[in-house]
């Protein structure tokens, strides 16, 4: 193979290869920094949706560990003389608890098992932490015995221990266990042992990676996105079919056994889904919620209920259905007390609840969102009453409204129109289209105001159709992660007006989903990053600290034959950045001019291409669609690239 031949392999590759020819597409990058990039430009949006907290990140593997589901032992199976009482609870508001007595027979046996989520993961070698609170049932009683075992998919112990209870008084009671194998569908099963009965509370297992809580390898997963923003906990969940569903942080803090249950809003919502034994735990709480954005390196931005129960759901004059605007008051306080929770001196009331807690310094919190996918007059006259009081008390704090669930149209105007009145900080826009309106967007953001809030793209995916035996129900494909890649360039290009972006929905449990596309899919022992995963972590690792002006013909280079492109300055690691997505059928070859620069040493080229537009990364075969990269030595301010088709290329000078 000689030279030439070579090099134009190489490009066919998708490498860097420098030369004086002249090239299809000439573009044109002024090196001269223009807008910031937001730290928080691009992050992540966390709805506990498709079991994305009880049984996804909140690493507890018991379901009803507490028995307060509406049916107290769903998710149990019981033997024996099992019962469920009230009386003497061990917590105010989880006030139920299991009570095993005496079979009445020497040859029978009381006891309980429990499945978990989709079965129990168990992993071989890994340690898990059992915990309940027990106590004699009978005043009387001398001692009692109970037997806790982990148990593979063939009914066989894997490890068992037991744990003595000789008081009448409520007591934690704690051993561990360990898994000689791994077992994708295991249980826990308990044994009374002893002529007297107990009583149980709260029954959980840990396995011992945890993360304060967290699943560890889906932590790592958020980790290593490298998000700016980290958007929570939802969504509609916010809202709640009804208010006394909505989710309230307030519920979400202090000791994790005597946080109440909470139904979730999504148990009932999908025909083709449902899941009547969906509730929320409230383990996964605001506290939890602040520590991992620490942990992940995101600025939090959690939401709150403005009064108006979903609006999908319930008709805008139920007048039993929504708070009504002289009532807001204790909403508004929740607002205003969660503020203080975060960032409060330890003598405050929730200040000093946060270091009690574990976080005596403040979480620096800078953003609260108000209501979510709210439309028509009921929102901004409520949101009025939050904006007037937070920015009283707490003027530097920026509050992110919303456009309600469109991308455009009569409500999504009247949104902006009323955020604007309001002086609100941010916008939050939901767009789930087609690949299709993703490239024909790209532009979005090019003309508007620059004036007045800032775009917080707080919820979108691309949604591929037509996929399979399920016409109405999207996947994470190659197709849907290269047009959003296309259209983030136009995200990038307007950093001016766009602070933030946030990909929707965050997790999903292969056995457990109700939406898809998801970006991260786990079951009980796997996670799997998705195609479009990989799009986001390539923004947020490249998003660079300024924009620069990229132009083709002096036009921005948003579609013209398929092609997508931006650039950016970092500053601290002095790169210029260079994003492009081919969304085309063929290569695309391109000369890249910098003005006011010249570019030396080693540039490094990321790719990410699927021949198979369909093509899916899944947990068998997590590794289908990744980046590929390579470096090439260049000099000079010009150099020329090819762009295979379908593919987003990242380069690095």
């Amino acid at each position: 193979m000689n030279h030439t031949t070579k090099m134009f392999v190489s490009l066919a590759l998708g490498l860097l290869s420098f030369t004086g020819a002249s090239a299809q597409r000439q573009l044109t990058i002024n090196a001269k920094p223009g807008a910031p990039i937001q730290p928080t430009m691009y992050g992540i949006f966390f709805e506990d949706i498709n079991f994305g907290a009880d049984g996804g990140l909140y690493a507890e593997m018991v379901e009803n560990r507490s028995f307060e589901f509406p049916q107290r032992l769903m998710g149990w199976n019981t033997f024996g003389n099992v019962s469920v009482s009230d009386v003497k609870p061990a917590f105010d508001r989880n006030p139920h608890y299991v009570v095993l007595e005496s079979a009445g027979h020497d040859q029978k046996f009381t006891g309980l098992e429990n499945r978990g989520f989709f079965g129990m993961g168990l992993k071989k070698g890994m340690n898990y932490d059992f915990s309940v609170f027990a106590r004699l049932h009978d005043l009387q009683g001398k001692e009692a015995k109970i037997r806790v075992e982990l148990v593979d998919d063939q009914d066989n112990p894997i490890d068992k221990k037991e744990i003595t209870i000789a008081n009448n008084q409520w007591a934690k009671k704690t051993v561990t266990l360990t898994s000689n194998k791994t077992v994708e569908k295991g249980l826990m099963r308990i044994f009374l042992e002893s002529a007297d009965g107990v009583d149980l509370d709260h029954v959980s297992l840990f396995p011992e990676d945890n993360w304060h809580g967290l699943r560890a390898d889906l932590v790592k997963d958020l980790e290593d996105l490298h998000p700016g923003i980290f958007r929570f906990p939802g969504g509609c969940i916010v809202e709640g079919t009804d208010l006394a569903t909505r989710y309230q942080w307030k519920n979400s803090v202090g000791p994790a056994e005597n946080r109440p249950l909470n139904e979730n809003r999504w148990n009932y919502t999908f025909p083709h889904r449902l899941y009547p034994n969906y509730y929320q735990t409230y383990g996964l709480g605001f506290y939890e919620f602040f520590l991992l954005s620490e942990k992940i390196g995101a600025e939090p931005l959690p939401v709150l209920s403005c009064g108006l129960a979903c609006q999908f759901q319930n008709k805008d004059n139920d007048k039993n259905a929504h708070v009504a605007v002289d009532d807001l008051q204790s909403y508004i306080d929740d607002a205003l007390d969660l503020i203080e929770f975060a960032n409060g001196a330890t003598t405050t009331k929730w200040g000093k609840l946060r270091a009690e807690m574990g976080h005596p310094q403040p979480f620096n919190l800078k953003q609260i969102g108000i209501g979510n996918e709210q439309w028509g007059p009921l929102y901004p006259e409520r949101l009025k009453k939050f904006v007037e009081q937070i920015r009283a008390k707490y003027p530097n704090i920026k509050i992110c409204g919303t456009s309600g669930p469109s991308a455009s149209g009569k409500d999504f105007d009247y949104g902006w129109e009323q955020m604007r009145k309001l002086g609100v900080d941010l916008v939050d826009e939901h767009y789930y289209m087609s690949p299709d309106w993703f490239l024909k967007n790209a532009g979005r953001y090019d003309n508007y105001s620059r004036k007045g809030p800032k775009v917080f793209a707080g919820e979108y995916a691309s949604h591929v159709k037509g996929v399979d035996d399920q016409p109405t129900v999207a996947k994470n494909n190659f197709e849907a992660a290269l047009s959003e890649a296309a259209f983030m360039t136009g995200l990038e290009r307007n950093a001016d007006v766009v602070y933030q972006a946030t990909y929707a929905p965050l997790f999903a449990h292969v056995e457990g989903w109700q939406w898809r596309p998801d970006l991260i899919w786990f079951d009980n022992l796997r996670s799997v990053r998705s195609v479009n995963w990989y799009v986001q972590m390539l923004y947020g690792t490249n998003k660079g600290t300024n924009v620069l002006n990229l132009t083709e013909n002096g036009l921005p280079v948003e579609g013209k034959d398929g092609l997508y492109a931006s650039a950016v300055w970092d500053k601290p690691m002095k790169k210029y950045i260079v994003k492009i997505a081919n969304t085309s059928d063929q290569p695309q070859q391109i000369t890249l001019s910098f003005r006011g620069a010249k570019i030396a040493g080693q540039a490094q080229v990321t790719t990410l291409h699927a021949d198979d537009p369909r093509a899916v990364n899944t947990l068998d075969k997590p590794n289908n669609v990744v980046p590929q990269q390579s470096s090439v030595d260049v000099n000079g301010n010009t150099c020329t690239v090819t762009i295979p088709a379908k593919t987003f290329a990242v380069y690095r000078f």
